[in-house]
């Protein structure tokens, strides 16, 4: 089988699955214990703490500075943000292409009364500047109270069609109107220069596990001066923001994974750029009618989102699959009940684009051999698929 579903989630790098059995051999680790293995453990946790932070380029240590809440993953990441960065009643805005952590939360959000608008985006793929500066002048011609300022969550880059967002842009547009801004970067780290000068924003959502780290954990990093209040209650670690017993080996191993994705991106980047365009070149060479989403944008190097004329995603995905190649339709979070994809109906794509994407992500453990053989499965596949 060759793995091209890396938006979904990657395979460990040996590095990393090292570095937490090593942590896991140690034995029993819970920070919070007073003994000496408890406190030997919160020494291990605060130092792969203090590596991320050195990795986002962000000093982690300084009191009253930026912190690191340690989570169980992106949409616990997603959903803290959303729910502790204000007010309960502080307006939210979101765009139409977010993660459904994000979209789920503001649609019930919004149910449950709270003020939620939804940010447009073009035909390529790229939130609606204008339209974002104008719902936020809107609200600040209201004079809400400081406590109830809205938040606005945008993804760094898009997990369907890997179309980068302009962060920098949006950070300004925020700034002006005096809203806290999210970013969920889980699609950015070790694809994308992503240190908190990259990524100007007031919280930002990492996730190990889109990197080459484990599942399970992840993390919400926050500004200096922002107050965050839990969804979770019962225990006080990291400052009653989100109780519980932090894993240690799986925190060791997110520090670990991220390093390498930061030592090797350079590396990285080049070598997914090229696979990319060798994958889209040997398709678009056999069937020049194919769609490539957001082509004209700036896009993640490793991620192409196309659309087979003729097809229907769901007998690609089942023939790819028998064939040897593991891709998706889109976001793995809903891909059990497999709905059209809301980020091509938000960029206005016609049903039978919609009903004929199907996603390709690569990693930098994929080989050009590789890509090679699955191009040539995808047109065995679809020139099957459509005589049909």
């Amino acid at each position: 089988m060759i793995y091209l579903d890396n938006n979904a989630t990657t395979a460990m790098d040996p590095d990393v699955v090292e570095v937490i059995a090593a942590e896991l051999r140690r034995g029993p680790a819970n920070p919070s214990s007073q003994h000496a293995l408890g406190r030997a453990a919160a020494g291990r946790l605060d130092d792969a703490v203090q590596r991320i932070g050195a990795c986002l380029g962000s000093d982690l240590s300084v009191p009253g500075g930026a912190r690191l809440i340690l989570t169980s993953g992106g949409t616990e990441s997603n959903n803290l943000a959303l729910a502790g960065l204000s007010d309960p009643d502080a307006p939210l805005i979101v765009s139409e292409i977010e993660h459904a952590s994000i979209t789920g939360f503001a649609k019930q959000a919004q149910q449950a009364g709270r003020a939620v608008s939804f940010v447009p985006v073009t035909a390529g793929g790229i939130v609606c500047l204008q339209a974002l500066g104008e719902l936020l002048s809107g609200m600040k011609s209201q004079s809400t109270p400081a406590a109830t300022k809205p938040v606005v969550s945008i993804m760094s880059a898009n997990n369907e069609t890997g179309v980068v967002q302009p962060i920098a842009e949006i950070a300004s547009i925020c700034r002006d109107a005096g809203a806290t801004l999210h970013v969920d970067a889980t699609q950015s780290f070790g694809k994308l220069p992503a240190t908190i000068s990259d990524l100007p924003a007031d919280a930002i959502t990492i996730t190990p596990h889109k990197f080459h780290g484990p599942t399970g954990v992840g993390g919400l990093w926050i500004g200096p001066g922002l107050a965050l209040r839990p969804l979770l209650f019962g225990g006080e670690q990291q400052l009653l923001s989100r109780p519980g017993t932090q894993p240690v080996a799986l925190v060791v191993g997110m520090a670990r994974a991220l390093e390498l994705a930061v030592q090797k991106l350079s590396a990285t980047r080049q070598q997914l750029v090229e696979l990319r365009q060798r994958l889209e070149g040997k398709l678009l060479a056999e069937f020049p009618d194919l769609v490539i989403h957001g082509q004209s944008e700036n896009r993640l190097p490793g991620t192409t989102y196309i659309s087979f004329p003729g097809a229907d995603r769901q007998s690609m995905l089942m023939a790819l699959d028998l064939s040897g190649v593991a891709c998706s339709s889109g976001s793995a979070c809903s891909s059990g009940s497999s709905p059209p994809s809301h980020v091509l109906l938000a960029m206005g794509a016609p049903d039978w684009v919609v009903e004929s994407a199907i996603r390709f992500g690569m990693s930098r453990f994929s080989t050009a051999a590789e890509i090679d053989q699955v191009a040539s499965r995808i047109c065995r596949v679809y020139n099957r698929l459509r005589s049909h």
